[in-house]
């Protein structure tokens, strides 16, 4: 089951293609190292297609061809690297929620910098059975949209300075915030 998308409509999704298509000009799109070589390929394409027609959950369905049996191997304190993990079962999902959702913020940012608003607000779009107490924290923050979407621009699949995303299956999300007078 994927994230709730609040503000997830017609103009959200032409800002999100508009931000992937901005990241594969600059060549930074993020291309997950536990996708093989044909979903490296086709990634740019499933991504494109999530944003205009989709969500998450239906990105998940379309990249579990393509990962990898095994995660990259790990690098230990003692200067060895472990031995492969074989691929989490929910590779797929982790990957396709995270990005698909940065994507997403970021559009959401946009909207409400286009709308005349300067903040997003932090929600919980996926129930969690033990949230993180730093996510939980963040749930209801307002949080500036040009400088998250900085951050998400500048950091495209790692953590961000602002936390947000805040890591794997944290379940947050942002939308619009409307002040009140």
């Amino acid at each position: 089951m994927g994230l709730e998308y609040y503000d997830l409509d017609a103009s959200t999704r032409a800002f999100m293609i508009a931000e992937i298509e901005r990241d594969i000009a600059a060549g930074s799109l993020y291309i997950s190292e536990n996708l093989n070589v044909q979903g490296a390929q086709v990634y740019p394409q499933l991504i494109r297609d999530a944003a205009s027609q989709g969500e998450d959950a239906s990105l998940a369905a379309r990249l579990a061809q393509f990962l990898n049996s095994h995660e990259k191997p790990r690098k230990l304190k003692s200067g060895l690297f472990s031995k492969p993990p074989i691929m989490r079962r929910n590779a797929h999902e982790m990957l396709a929620e995270g990005e698909f959702n940065r994507y997403y913020i970021r559009a959401v940012c946009i909207k409400a910098l286009h709308n005349g608003h300067e903040t997003v607000e932090v929600y919980r779009a996926k129930a969690v059975e033990n949230p993180r107490p730093d996510s939980a924290a963040k749930i209801g923050a307002q949080i500036s949209a040009s400088a998250l979407l900085e951050d998400l621009r500048k950091d495209p699949g790692v953590d961000t300075a602002l936390g947000l995303p805040s890591g794997p299956n944290s379940g947050l999300s942002v939308k619009l915030h409307i002040p009140t007078p």
